[in-house]
């Protein structure tokens, strides 16, 4: 029997709107049922583009609805905006759109929905103009973000939050780091063109290659080989700041999935004594593979960077990464739940905890140690506004400036922030520290 692709994106969108589930783990799901690789790729654009316009298209819904649906016709609600995203941002025939959307309240075994749902849909299609022009005369409408984040985006950045939010509505890139130990760039970059697959090298990133089109990495030249790793070229800078030595005592704080790890380790040709960290137990097993087919060996264990006399010997450190729990509001353009997912208190616990941690590893470095604090936010009272904070608290700390060719720097505040879509990364925020020596 075959599936039905919008009936399958239906149930994804209501997994992650209802039940609050990460569309990572929905998608996975969801997307295993089907065979035909089209009909996935068509439910897959479907879910991420109906979840990244959603705030744009309840406005626009708002419009039609003369008055709201009940919370237990939640999946009435979500086919609409499915209906409507098909419309507004998809190849598909307007006629094809309605008429498929409309026939999926069967599915639903709603019948009364079938007319309610043909007729908003065709309303929109006499009125979509006026509409649009109305829903997106409100910034957090016209870029589909919450208001409290786009009000926060404004307020950071006044002269790139247009940009910021706008990047979070794009398509991220597949990009890969190579491992150094195995091939260099330029080996790689050949042997995918030698498979006819179109490659590029990252401007900011030494290491990083950019796939023109997303492919199965498991079938790349070299994969099995333990010839590169999936990770974003704002994410591959921590390794070149923290410029991993051989012999050095490294911790890697919180180091699932395992990306900054390993490069740790490649970039010390396997060198480093690197002691990765992770309060999760079932995110080791995905650490442990990783250093596996990288040939890469680091000590592992499961604890709360936040708690080091449950698991630290006493041996000091040379380094350390703090890849520091965050909002994971740099990286919305690849997890557009986040926008759903994430609210102004959870940002308030995150802080208290990135400051807890901060807090417990300063006295694990060793005099002239180096920490780099790392988040993969954009949200100030993480980045910016955390670590001045630390700094004025911790009397033996100071800032190394980052001196580089990406992101941008704020006046009179430390690290340095890249934002999102910018030269095609991630947003990620970095700040170097530095234990200044009492002798």
């Amino acid at each position: 029997m075959a599936v039905n692709s919008r009936y399958i994106a239906l149930k994804i969108c209501l997994t992650v709107i209802e039940q609050g589930r990460s569309l990572s783990q929905a998608l996975a799901e969801g997307l295993a049922q089907f065979d035909d690789r089209r009909e996935r790729a068509f439910a897959q654009n479907l879910v991420f583009g109906t979840l990244r316009w959603q705030e744009r298209l309840e406005a626009i819904r708002s419009h039609l609805l003369k008055k709201p649906l009940k919370a237990k016709d939640e999946d009435v609600n979500q086919l609409i905006l499915l209906g409507l995203y098909q419309i507004l941002y998809m190849d598909t025939p307007e006629h094809a759109a309605v008429s498929e959307t409309v026939n999926l309240t069967k599915s639903l075994k709603k019948p009364w929905a079938r007319g309610l749902v043909n007729g908003v849909l065709r309303s929109f299609l006499r009125e979509k103009d006026a509409i649009c022009a109305e829903v997106d005369k409100k910034p957090a409408y016209r870029f589909a973000h919450p208001q409290w984040f786009t009000k926060a985006m404004r307020k950071a950045y006044p002269e790139h939050w247009e940009q910021i939010l706008a990047a979070n509505n794009e398509p991220a890139p597949l990009t890969l780091r190579v491992n150094p130990r195995v091939q260099t760039r330029e080996a790689f970059l050949a042997s995918l063109a030698d498979n006819e697959i179109d490659a590029s090298v990252h401007p900011k990133a030494p290491f990083g290659v950019v796939l023109t089109q997303s492919q199965d990495v498991t079938r790349l030249p070299s994969y099995d080989d333990g010839g590169f790793s999936v990770q974003d070229a704002a994410a591959q800078q921590a390794g070149t700041l923290l410029a991993p030595q051989a012999g050095e005592h490294i911790l890697d704080a919180c180091a699932a999935p395992g990306g900054k790890t390993t490069h740790l380790l490649e970039l010390s040709d396997d060198q480093a004594n690197v002691f990765a960290l992770e309060k999760e137990p079932e995110r080791m097993e995905r650490l442990s593979e990783n250093l596996f087919r990288l040939n890469l060996h680091a000590d592992l264990d499961v604890g709360d960077a936040a708690q080091p006399d449950d698991w630290w010997n006493g041996a000091a450190f040379d380094k350390i990464l703090l890849d520091a729990p965050c909002s994971a509001t740099g990286i919305i353009r690849r997890h557009p739940d986040i926008k759903w997912h994430r609210t102004p208190e959870d940002i308030d616990a995150l802080v208290t905890t990135q400051a807890a941690i901060l807090k417990a590893l300063w006295p694990l470095l060793k005099p002239r140690g180096r920490l780099l604090y790392a988040t993969c936010s954009v949200l100030p009272d993480e980045n910016r506004n955390q670590m001045s904070a630390f700094l004025q608290a911790t009397d033996d700390a100071r800032e190394i400036p980052i001196e580089a060719d990406w992101g941008l720097t704020i006046e009179g505040a430390p690290g340095r922030q890249i934002l999102p879509g910018l030269d095609g990364m991630d947003g990620f925020y970095y700040c170097l520290i530095e234990k200044i020596s009492s002798e």
